[in-house]
């Protein structure tokens, strides 16, 4: 369905990008990139396999016959077999080879989630009695499962329940809140490997059913070209205004995120194309790369899909999907008006035009020959919003692409083309959507594994009652530990895992001290993503500064500041819920958000010292640059405390806030008209 034949004219001002160098860092940065690319008779084996493995989900899917264990086993056992087939035990092993041990680790992998979905019956009458062949292979299972996370996932989430499966073991000989009776082997193996409450829970639900929905969807849009054409919408859009190829990277990243599940790869792929482009315009390879990184990582905030966290979180609160959606609309659009405005700020401060207008494309052209792309998008927010669960609106969304698919390539046969939507490319979309389901499934469940421990020694509530303790019963206190504990906890972890973790141990601590369980889960999952631009690790960021060829933690920092906003909005939907649509009428809710972005604005103005023209200290001119003007350090103080204030949820602070923002703005009206000059 990619358009191939067409070509706009933002393709003229495009910089030369290296597709191999762009593959190659994403590769290096993203685990899930780091896949085998199989040839000659290999290459159909993964296929063929690639394939069953997504005519089984959709048939289960749709026929709903399927027992859930079952259903979750054989998912596993498929994972479990890729796993071992695409992805090499270490990065510098070559792509091209498979090995036997890999062969032989993939089939036991399998084999042991098929000794589930074979003997079933058996292994629920004898429920609670298992077999020393139950345990054997309930261990096998489990460190295999153990070697692929380590490959695919990275060594964050499988350390963490590393410990929480020793602490099983241990608990009784530690004291105080940590303490307690110990557990055999055969308990821990079995209530992990053979329990609904272990690996095959809730995440592993939610991934072998929905997720995986929504990830075939998402490779049936990539399929179409959606990438570029967001790109070409928000260039048509914005890229023409002050600083537009940064602004473009903002918009384009926000709406990558809606389908996207990565906070790597949206910066490397959107960003090989507006990181140069920023740089050509005039802005420093780290404040360029930091915009892409930091609009990217907030692309795993953006519902619907959120990274398929909105999934998971809807499932471990028990809420309708919509109700997650709709509660992330507004912090995602506070958080990306943070970095517009900033971006624009900078753009004003050094002086910089938007791209000629001639060299741009046109939206309406553009919109009435590429707008259908979006129409599987609007179908799933159509049935969501109609009350459909999440799984049939995901079909509905899937079986819009592939009609879309086949009218496109009847056009094209009409005019003579090439169709651009064939059977190889529904091939190549069943291969991505396994491929990429697998980071998704070992992340789930070794997740699992983390809640199965917390259930099994009832773990969860002593690490909140831990937390609150710390803090001495101090609400912010309390949300002070979690957001350091989450970025802690979230830095190298993928979206999925990222979530699962963090909510799994600090999320707990919050909803006892009365916060909306809605609101503390996605406190924690706020500030785990934001790890993905927070030093040292950082690795958004850092793939933002190599395409930048910039220093890394310049680049991160720079990165952190842009993404300012994510340090503060959780903190206003903790204090005030109503920010996530939670018993909010529209009056209240469009209140917030004004004086919201107003103390975005204020605490924006701040950082970058520079607002609209106002008056402040003569620095100079660049050579491409108009006068650069920043404000004293006295107004940027009073700038960042007014913007504080509009944006803590309170009507006092908000009055206050409003009438020193209003005072500071007026002041420096009154200052430059009255001086006729810039200072």
């Amino acid at each position: 369905m990619k358009d191939e034949t067409s070509s706009g004219p933002i393709e003229k001002i495009l910089p030369t990008t290296n597709e191999e160098e762009m593959k190659n860092l994403m590769k290096e940065l993203d685990r899930e990139q780091a896949y085998r690319e199989h040839t000659c008779w290999r290459q159909y084996i993964t296929l063929i396999i690639s394939v069953i493995f997504v005519c089984f989900q959709l048939y289960a899917t749709l026929s709903g016959t399927i027992t859930a264990q079952i259903l979750r086993a054989t998912h596993l056992s498929f994972v479990q077999l890729l796993a071992f087939l695409l992805f090499p035990a270490s990065k510098k092993l070559p792509r091209n080879t498979l090995p036997l041990y890999d062969v032989i680790l993939g089939l036991t992998g399998a084999a042991c989630w098929m000794y589930i979905v074979i003997n079933f019956d058996s292994l629920v009458r004898r429920s609670g009695s298992n077999t020393t062949l139950d345990v054997i292979i309930g261990i096998i299972g489990i460190l295999i499962l153990f070697e692929s996370c380590r490959r695919i996932v990275g060594f964050p989430i499988m350390i963490i329940a590393a410990v929480f499966v020793i602490y099983a073991f241990t608990g009784k000989y530690l004291p105080g809140f940590l303490h307690h009776r110990g557990y055999s082997l055969q308990r821990v193996v079995c209530h992990l490997f053979y329990n609904t409450e272990g690996i095959m829970g809730t995440p592993i639900g939610a991934c072998s059913t929905f997720i995986f929905l929504f990830i075939l969807f998402g490779a049936l849009l990539e399929k179409t070209g959606i990438g570029q054409f967001f790109i070409d919408v928000c260039n048509a859009i914005a890229g023409g205004a002050s600083g537009g190829p940064a602004k473009v990277a903002v918009l384009s990243s926000a709406l990558l995120g809606t389908v996207s599940g990565s906070s790597v790869s949206n910066t490397v792929g959107s960003g090989s194309f507006t990181i140069p482009m920023m740089k050509k315009l005039g802005y420093k390879g780290e404040f360029a790369g930091a915009v892409e990184a930091s609009a990217s990582t907030g692309g795993q905030l953006m519902p619907p899909i959120m990274g398929a966290a909105a999934f998971l979180m809807a499932e471990s609160l028990g809420m309708p999907y919509i109700t997650i959606v709709k509660a992330a609309i507004v912090p995602a659009l506070l958080y990306f008006t943070g970095i517009f405005i900033t971006v624009h700020l900078e753009a004003k401060k050094l002086g910089l035009k938007g791209l000629p207008r001639e060299e741009l494309p046109r939206f309406l052209p553009l919109f009435l020959r590429k707008g259908y792309m979006i129409l599987p998008l609007i179908v799933i927010i159509w049935f969501l919003c109609a009350g459909k669960t999440a799984v049939f609106a995901a079909l509905m969304g899937i079986i819009a692409c592939v009609v879309i698919g086949i009218a496109v390539s009847l056009v094209d046969l009409a005019k003579g083309r090439r169709p651009t939507f064939g059977g190889k490319d529904i091939i190549d979309v069943m291969c991505a959507a396994a491929r990429n389901i697998i980071s998704v499934a070992i992340a789930c469940g070794m997740a699992g594994i983390i809640i199965g421990i917390v259930t099994l020694t009832g773990l969860g509530l002593k690490l909140g009652a831990g937390l609150v303790s710390l803090a001495h019963g101090k609400l912010f206190l309390t949300l002070i530990f979690t957001m350091v504990a989450s970025i802690i906890l979230g830095m190298g972890a993928p979206t999925t895992a990222n979530y699962l973790i963090t909510s799994t141990i600090t999320a707990g601590a919050i909803i006892q001290l009365g916060v909306f369980p809605l609101a503390a889960h996605m406190f924690a999952f706020y500030f785990g993503i934001i790890a993905d631009v927070t030093p040292p690790v950082a690795l958004a960021a850092i793939a933002g500064a190599a395409i930048a060829r910039a220093k890394p933690m310049r680049t991160a920092v720079n990165a952190t500041k842009l993404a300012i906003g994510a340090f503060i909005i959780p903190y206003m939907f903790v204090y005030n819920p109503q920010m996530l649509m939670i018993d909010a009428s529209a009056g209240t809710l469009l209140f917030i958000v004004l004086t919201a972005i107003i103390g975005m604005f204020g605490i924006s103005v701040s950082l970058e010292g520079y607002g609209f023209g106002f008056t402040g200290i003569l620095h100079g001119s660049g050579k491409n640059h108009a006068l650069t003007v920043s404000l004293d350090v006295i107004e940027r103080v009073l700038f960042a405390v007014a913007g504080i204030l509009c944006v803590i949820p309170e009507s006092k602070s908000d009055v206050i806030g409003l009438a020193m923002m209003a005072v500071l703005i007026v002041y420096q009206i009154v200052v430059k008209k009255i001086t006729g000059k810039r200072r």
